[in-house]
């Protein structure tokens, strides 16, 4: 959490706006959505066309193709990124991954969505995204991660990534957080794995997700540092 607070501070001095936001962003409830409209709306400086907390998707390609390959007996395998944003996660499934990969980022911020649409089909002059095999797909849909009803029926992904996602709507209180993994389960297949990236410590961690997850495993791997800071991937994954 300490490290999802620092780059909000980071990405509101980037955008120049560091009196009218750093302080709300720092302070405010992570979990509303106003917040995080107001920042997704901050203009981008340079190439830069995605913003990652904590890091992005080249930092955990080598976690994620191995588990991809496991699942691709669905032919193509089903990742669902809750609380997408504006991250790489996502595109970088779609355009770097070697085998087919259906990927569905889902946020609750219709800014942060139309930006990714933009940069999926080419606007604003730019070159729309090129998948890494031909028969992959990714899309975007405006859902809360906490009623994952409208975008999914129960057992539909193979992969479920949550970046930072608990952390935010964790800000907001603890059975916000239950719910969202409650979600994520839900959604999830029973052989598949969901994997919440998070700079929390595993003593903290990993008692909300053992509470929240009976009846499927939870191991964590450790990961960096980033710049400087340790990261954390807790799994869950079907007891079968």
């Amino acid at each position: 959490m300490a490290a999802l607070r620092r780059i909000l501070h980071v990405a509101s001095l980037a955008a120049g706006t560091h009196r009218a936001l750093s302080g709300s962003l720092a302070d405010s409830c992570l979990a509303d959505r106003c917040l995080w409209d107001k920042l997704h709306a901050q203009p981008r400086q340079g190439s830069v066309r995605t913003f990652d907390w904590f890091f992005g998707y080249e930092e955990v390609q080598g976690l994620l193709l191995p588990l991809l390959q496991e699942a691709r007996s669905a032919c193509p395998p089903r990742v669902l990124d809750v609380g997408c944003g504006t991250s790489n996660l996502c595109t970088g499934l779609y355009t770097k991954c070697p085998h087919p990969v259906d990927v569905l980022g889902v946020d609750f911020s219709p800014v942060a969505l139309a930006h990714m649409n933009s940069l999926l089909e080419g606007g604003q002059g730019q070159t729309p995204l090129s998948p890494g095999h031909l028969a992959s797909r990714l899309h975007f849909m405006q859902a809360d991660a906490q009623n994952l009803e409208p975008v999914a029926p129960s057992g539909s992904f193979q992969l479920v990534l949550d970046k930072g996602t608990w952390d935010a709507v964790a800000r907001g209180g603890l059975p916000g957080a239950y719910k969202l993994l409650s979600e994520c389960l839900r959604v999830l297949s029973p052989q598949g794995t969901l994997i919440q990236f998070s700079d929390e410590e595993p003593d903290v961690r990993l008692p909300c997700l053992e509470q929240g997850s009976r009846g499927w495993a939870v191991t964590v791997q450790e990961l960096g540092p980033f710049r400087g800071i340790t990261y954390f991937a807790y799994m869950v994954r079907g007891c079968n």
